[in-house]
């Protein structure tokens, strides 16, 4: 790819927008729901529970989500108005659990401990004050709730050719000197390892890939 169609995607991966943004949402959708899965199975997610995801994409994988306990209320939260569009649209028929809302990227617009879970996929690169955001994350999570910050490793990252543009990337050393500076203090760290299809062409890559389990 050109460099300024590397731009162009690594735009609207951090913030997909109009048709261009609804492909980027199929293609990260695919090439992330092993990483959205594990995410969520590390959430022990509960009946009755309710579920926040920061940067929900187009939320293909709700169902899944929905279809793991009794009783489950969900919420999404996307920069992106074309994201929040077309998860609404997928998700017509699952509405009645599931709420997704529109925000600015800083501030999270929910009471003091909201939520029983909250999960991020690969969001964390494009947190523009990422101490004040996990602090907003630990303040709408309930006491003894869990929070999964799931991320590619630097080392990987460095690798794809559009992350030269407007991503901070981070390796487990990093991550957990960044949320030791946060109110969150207990983490549990897994690494993963998978073959993906490459978001630039049909070549496989190998991911290499963290899950922090963080507890409020």
């Amino acid at each position: 790819m050109e460099k300024e169609e590397l731009k162009t995607l690594a735009q609207n991966l951090a913030n997909p927008q109009g048709e261009k943004g609804i492909e980027v949402g199929e293609m990260m959708n695919a090439t992330n729901i092993s990483m959205t899965m594990e995410s969520v199975r590390t959430l022990l997610i509960e009946d009755g529970e309710h579920i926040l995801e920061i940067g929900h994409g187009n939320a293909g994988h709700l169902k899944h989500i929905l279809d793991l306990a009794q009783n489950l209320a969900y919420t999404g939260i996307d920069i992106s108005e074309t994201m929040n569009q077309e998860a609404k649209r997928l998700n017509k028929d699952f509405l009645d659990q599931a709420d997704f809302i529109l925000y600015e990227g800083k501030k999270l617009p929910f009471q003091d401990e909201t939520f029983d879970k909250i999960f991020t996929v690969n969001t964390v690169y494009f947190w523009e004050k990422p101490v004040d955001f996990l602090n907003e994350i630990y303040r709408v999570l309930k006491d003894g709730g869990t929070f999964v910050l799931t991320f590619g490793q630097r080392d990987f990252m460095e690798k794809l050719p559009f992350t030269a543009y407007d991503f901070t990337l981070y390796n487990n050393n990093e991550m957990e000197e960044l949320i030791s500076k946060s109110h969150f203090k207990r983490m549990k760290i897994t690494e993963k390892e998978e073959e993906i299809k490459s978001k630039t062409g049909n070549e496989t890559i190998h991911r290499i890939y963290t899950i922090l389990t963080i507890k409020k």
